[in-house]
């Protein structure tokens, strides 16, 4: 099979030569290391030798400090590093001290075509290998920002205390992320096979939002979210952290078609539950330890945990770290073995 193929075949359950693969997303401080260990120059040539099948088309986003989209919003009250990799959902945020819904336009919202680059854009997806999926990573976080644009206890205490302003903020975020991903959409159609998006609902333990609040008030945004995606024919991996076996099944309704990353250690959250519980209904991604077993195992248990989940999800299961960040602390030894496992039998 190539890896088209094997993609779409393991995400609706049909017979596969190998379960597809995702590297994941290096950050740079883990870039070196994989590098002088595989002897490229470069993770594009990383994800050629480990015959990877996703290749990930990152959205244009020239707004400084960060030139990232996860950083669009200025949120915090007070000055902190403004980086993806540093930034904080617990900083005061601009509208901590506000409860009318009306004061949602007191915040400078940026517009997004002002720093959404559709030339970069096409170029980017463009460029991707055309015989691997390209997936655009565009995270659209609006439940996070909306805690970060009051401060993360501060934003939950809204959401039960005054509803409509928790609303009124939220739904603004939303429109940016639809403005900025039908501008992202237009400058790639046709050329993108899927898309990642998420906010991270879940803790090592369980929901940090009762499921009915999220229902009520963040996953009408997410509905939207998705059928923007699926107007375009692009396939959908939603993305959350944590145990968030309470909300599986309203993520598949809402359109999702792949949950990522299964944080193995997390509550419910192992393969075998998941298996049991969602075989045939939504496909997967992750389910490789990326807390533990990836920083801390040997390779030879890295090879042993591929072949289990092999064993349990043939086909149905994208196998990923469980953790779409790849950190300096995870040995590129583990990234092998993981690699070498999922093409032995």
């Amino acid at each position: 099979m190539d890896h088209r193929e094997r993609f779409f075949a393991t995400i609706q359950y049909e017979p596969v030569d190998r379960p597809a693969s995702w590297l994941g997303l290096p950050v740079p401080s883990a870039e070196p290391a994989l590098k002088k260990y595989f002897g490229v120059g470069s993770i594009d040539q990383l994800r050629t030798i480990i015959d990877d099948d996703i290749y990930p088309v990152e959205v244009p986003y020239n707004y400084p400090p960060s030139n990232h989209i996860v950083s669009a919003f200025k949120f915090a009250k007070v000055e902190h590093m403004d980086r993806p990799d540093e930034r904080t959902l617990t900083a005061p945020g601009f509208f901590e001290d506000y409860s009318d819904p009306l004061d949602v336009d007191k915040f400078d919202w940026p517009d997004p075509s002002l720093y959404l680059d559709r030339e970069e854009s096409k170029r980017r997806a463009v460029a991707a290998p055309s015989n691997r999926i390209k997936m655009g990573i565009l995270w659209s976080c609006h439940f996070q920002d909306a805690c970060a644009a009051f401060g993360m206890e501060q934003a939950l205490m809204v959401m039960l205390a005054n509803p409509e302003m928790f609303v009124a903020v939220i739904d603004r975020i939303t429109d940016f992320y639809l403005k900025a991903n039908e501008i992202f959409y237009e400058s790639t159609r046709g050329k993108l096979d899927a898309i990642l998006i998420g906010n991270d609902f879940g803790s090592q333990t369980g929901l940090m939002v009762d499921p009915d609040y999220l229902r009520k008030y963040v996953f009408p945004g997410t509905r939207k979210l998705i059928e923007q995606a699926k107007s375009y024919g692009l396939t959908v991996m939603h993305h959350s952290c944590g145990s968030i076996f309470p909300i599986i099944q309203d993520l598949t309704d809402l359109g999702s078609d792949i949950i990522h990353p299964i944080q193995a250690l997390a509550s419910e959250m192992d393969a075998p539950n998941l298996k049991k519980h969602f075989t045939g209904k939504t496909a997967f991604c992750g389910g490789v330890d990326a807390q533990e077993l990836l920083v801390n195992g040997s390779a030879e248990e890295v090879s042993k945990k591929v072949h289990e989940l092999k064993d349990l999800f043939p086909t149905g299961l994208i196998i990923s770290p469980s953790h779409e960040a790849i950190l300096p602390d995870i040995p590129p030894a583990n990234i092998k073995a993981l690699f070498d496992a999922l093409k032995e039998n």
